[in-house]
């Protein structure tokens, strides 16, 4: 093999070797190397260490379930089933901008410095509420969807896709009177209980995962069909692909369990152990 074909393989290695892997799942977000050995806390987060959140918030990030990197790696959002919201400045893990919703499972940033959370099962759920980052704790509007699990901005669409118990909305932002989500189409998924919902990285495909399933959506096509390498797989909670590699990360609930204590990786198969821990998703995070 040349060096001009091995040169992107190298990058990618390098670009894989560099990055973090950022999971959640208890009061704790934090940084392993995917690359260690044995995996050390490289970075840490906990909402009771800061200052800047309410004390009536901080009780509210005990089940993260999302640790999203944002605008490469300068910021992270968080959330929690508990009903904690974040954004965080990296790496201090100053927050900039905290909220509550009903059991919180994803976090989203979009354009003009707004906010999308959804927001599961319960009492002022089953919903997508939308925020502005400049303004901690209020509500500015939001969207009906049953056991909201999964959102992700569509920069080339300008669209949110918004992944609930069986179905995936399509949502266009609107700045007047005021910002707010329109629903513009609904697309019903094919197993119940959705998950998990990411871009694939290069392609216009969604990746989700359900009950019983992991899924492709082609948003061009606007169809789904079987996620080729993970499509049988059970309660799975987290799927994230690296932008360079492809390396996926995958993590599964154990047992009766909602967590897991290994973060899998494929392509090229590894498995991280993190025993004693509660793991709900982890996301890659970009590394300079």
């Amino acid at each position: 093999m040349t060096f001009r074909l091995l040169l992107p393989l190298l990058l990618a290695h390098a670009a894989l070797a560099a990055d973090r892997i950022t999971v959640c799942g208890g009061d704790e977000v934090y940084q392993i190397d995917p690359a260690a050995e044995k995996p050390v806390k490289l970075w840490s987060w906990r909402a009771k260490d800061w200052p800047e959140i309410p004390g009536a918030l901080k009780e509210t990030f005990n089940t993260t379930d999302e640790c999203k990197p944002l605008n490469g790696g300068k910021q992270l959002l968080v959330c929690s089933s508990s009903g904690g919201c974040a954004l965080l400045e990296m790496p201090s893990g100053k927050p900039l901008w905290w909220a509550r919703v009903t059991n919180a499972h994803s976090i989203e940033a979009l354009p003009d410095g707004l906010i999308a959370v959804a927001s599961s099962t319960g009492a002022k759920g089953n919903r997508v509420v939308l925020f502005d980052s400049k303004v901690p704790e209020k509500e500015l509007s939001s969207i009906p969807l049953r056991s909201g699990h999964g959102v992700v901005w569509d920069e080339a669409r300008q669209c949110l896709w918004a992944l609930g118990y069986q179905e995936l909305l399509a949502c266009t932002l609107v700045s007047e009177p005021a910002p707010a989500l329109e629903v513009k189409a609904k697309y019903k998924v094919p197993d119940e209980n959705g998950h998990d919902l990411r871009a694939v990285p290069g392609s216009p495909d969604l990746v989700l995962s359900s009950h019983a399933h992991v899924w492709r959506f082609d948003r061009e096509k606007k169809a789904f069909r079987p996620d080729p390498d993970l499509k049988d797989r059970v309660e799975t909670k987290c799927v994230d692909i690296h932008p360079d590699s492809g390396r996926v990360i995958v993590t599964q609930a154990q047992g009766e369990n909602w967590w897991t204590d290994f973060v899998e990786l494929r392509n090229p198969a590894g498995r991280i152990e993190l025993p004693g821990e509660r793991i709900y998703k982890a996301r890659w995070f970009p590394v300079e």
